[in-house]
């Protein structure tokens, strides 16, 4: 019998953890705040009435993807099909909870495991170096669950932020690099970026990028760009409420502006739909997209992603931050699927819903 677990499990669920794992097993206070404050689901196997396995899943705030975090069953029960059984149950369990994708870590070393997976046919698309306590690496492996899934994506380079207010520029860098190869991401190039692209650093307010900055930064290095912008207000202005500060962004946007006139790089003041954006993407330009963070970290804040695909349920995009707090690693945050409806409603920031995208074609 398969069911979702209680608070009554958890002496059970820790016995289980000591008895299947000599390390990285989930204490009493995680399964606790799994089952209680955590974005996550865990599913218990019983027979005659003692529990013999247990698979605990996390959930995405706003992306399509649900992660397999562990899966356990008694080792004199194994070879009976339970884990097959149990990894099932959670599919069935991430699709009714909207999910179509299912992430999951395996030592590099656990044979039977990784038999299982490839078996139910989980596709391996990365490794972590040094992902457990032992220091051990693991494969990544990702299933689609709806079976049409078959999206047009694009091998972007991804690059972590380094800052709070970097991700434009780490966004620049991976289509920059993506782009060009000549291009190297590290941080002295993401400071310069910055540098050139923000309208405005204080010791408090605003200290991060607009679409205008980014499309001069890389107008500059020679690629072709084109920008939409659906006001034609200072950007961003919702991140500061000194009137002095304001009126500095707003000398810096139109003075960057000007500029991106006299390079002639076209700029659409008006919204883009994601169907506009996808055939653009299709012609070779890769979208710089800005979202607001509340819906994925529910931190009020804007932020720069890079479109990365389309198919017809979602749109993909790297993530420059890498949530470590909610346990993900940086290959969370590639290929990120998100509703397109979802995205839609992510993709306008602060009171006056702002839109900006920037496109990013090779230099001719």
């Amino acid at each position: 019998m398969n069911r979702a677990a209680t608070l009554e499990d958890i002496s059970a669920l820790v016995a289980l953890e000591e008895h299947c794992f000599d390390e990285d097993r989930i204490s009493k206070r995680q399964f606790r705040h799994l089952l209680t404050r955590g974005n996550a689901r865990v599913l218990v196997m019983e027979q005659d009435g003692k529990l013999v396995g247990n698979v605990v899943l996390l959930f995405s705030r706003a992306t399509a993807v649900a992660r397999l975090y562990s899966l356990a069953v008694d080792p004199g029960m194994r070879g009976r099909g339970l884990a097959r059984q149990l990894v099932q149950d959670a599919e069935k369990a991430v699709w009714a909870n909207r999910r179509a994708y299912v992430r999951l870590e395996v030592r590099k070393d656990n044979v039977p495991a990784i038999t299982l997976y490839e078996s139910l046919g989980y596709r391996r698309f990365g490794q972590v170096e040094d992902y457990y306590t032992d220091h051990a690496a693991a494969w990544r492996y990702e299933k689609p669950l709806f079976p049409e899934l078959h999206p047009d994506l694009r091998q972007v380079i991804w690059y972590e932020q380094s800052l709070d207010f970097t991700c434009g520029p780490a966004a620049l860098m991976m289509a920059m690099a993506t782009l060009k190869p000549s291009v190297v991401p590290e941080r002295k190039l993401e400071l310069r970026l910055w540098r050139e692209a923000t309208t405005v650093f204080m010791t408090s307010g605003h200290g991060g990028c607009g679409p205008y900055g980014l499309a001069l930064a890389a107008a500059r290095r020679g690629f072709r760009v084109q920008v939409y912008v659906s006001d034609e207000g200072v950007h961003l202005g919702d991140t500061v409420r000194s009137e002095e500060k304001k009126e500095v962004m707003r000398l810096v946007q139109e003075d960057m502006l000007e500029q991106l006139q006299a390079m002639t790089v076209p700029i659409t003041i008006g919204t883009i739909t994601d169907a506009e954006m996808e055939a653009t993407f299709a012609a070779g330009a890769i979208p710089l997209v800005l979202i607001s963070s509340w819906q994925i970290y529910r931190e009020r804040f804007p932020h720069w992603v890079v479109v990365t695909g389309f198919d017809e349920h979602f749109i993909y995009v790297n993530d420059p931050y890498v949530d470590y707090d909610q346990g993900e690693t940086a290959l969370d945050s590639i290929h990120m699927p998100i509703a397109r409806e979802r995205f839609a409603h992510m993709a306008r920031y602060g009171r006056v819903k702002l839109q900006a995208v920037v496109f990013l074609t090779a230099p001719g």
